[in-house]
């Protein structure tokens, strides 16, 4: 099984290069490393660059035009030039435990997705966080809440069964699936603009069609660096496009990835 590490990014370069430092230092490599980059300046570019040139791990840089929030048509774009069966996806904002991706591929089974927890990192601690460059946190460091999902306990994790149900607990920014089951449903729904839901209306489509989900409790750890809401303008719009996938229990999204295949 070959996995793709897919990591979705804009204009935030010094949080991107801590996330990109966890990956390299991940106890099991992923096949390679996607950054999706939702239209970031230059400063970016040259970071990935950087990295592209040191890193032993194939990264691959996918970029568009900035045009407002358009997550999902980056995503899709990654995700169809993904070389892995498994795709593990993370934000741009959240450093990854060492054991992260091993713990995503070892749990990884036909017909199933997985969704994990983030630890977040609180805001007086940016600085600190930057300067040092902190990939790590014990359970009781300074600088995060949430500690109890920085309980990396496998034996744990090993309660936590498969079910139907879509759960509130999932997030993007810590979930990873098949990626044939992705092109099963067309991908992510591009009719998603700004903020929110995008994710979520994936997953349901995706169960909608068969595929299962599990929770990473005890396992698969990220770390979550604050940052300023963003625009939610778009929300309610968006909460009706998966409203109405739940509704008519859609598989299927009509401008989704297939324009990329």
């Amino acid at each position: 099984m070959k996995t793709s590490l897919l990591i979705s990014t804009y204009n935030w370069p010094e949080a991107l290069e801590l996330v990109l430092m966890s990956a390299k230092r991940q106890s099991v490599k992923p096949d390679e490393i996607l950054i999706a980059d939702d239209g970031s300046s230059d400063e970016t570019k040259q970071l990935i660059l950087e990295f592209q040139n040191k890193s032993v791990i194939p990264i691959h840089h996918i970029w568009h035009e900035d045009k407002g929030f358009r997550k999902s048509i980056i995503l899709n774009k990654a995700i169809a030039g993904a070389k892995g069966d498994y795709i593990i996806q993370v934000d741009g904002d959240c450093i990854l435990h060492k054991d992260f991706v091993r713990d995503h591929k070892s749990l990884a089974q036909a017909g199933v997705y997985l969704y994990g927890s983030r630890v977040n990192i609180q805001e007086e601690f940016l600085p600190e966080l930057f300067q040092s460059q902190k990939l790590s946190f014990k359970f009781f460091d300074r600088g995060i809440k949430k500690r109890t999902r920085n309980l990396r306990i496998p034996l744990l994790s090993s309660f936590y069964r498969v079910g139907d149900k879509v759960s509130h607990k999932m997030r993007g920014c810590n979930v990873s699936f098949w990626k044939k089951d992705v092109f099963a449903v067309n991908g992510y729904n591009e009719k998603f603009e700004g903020w929110g839901r995008e994710d979520s209306e994936l997953i349901i489509r995706m169960m909608n069609n068969g595929v299962r989900g599990r929770r990473l409790r005890y396992r698969g750890i990220v770390y979550h660096i604050w940052h300023k809401v963003k625009d939610q303008n778009r929300f309610e719009i968006n909460d009706s496009i998966q409203q109405k996938a739940i509704d008519e229990k859609k598989k299927w999204c009509e401008n989704g990835i297939d324009k990329y295949l």
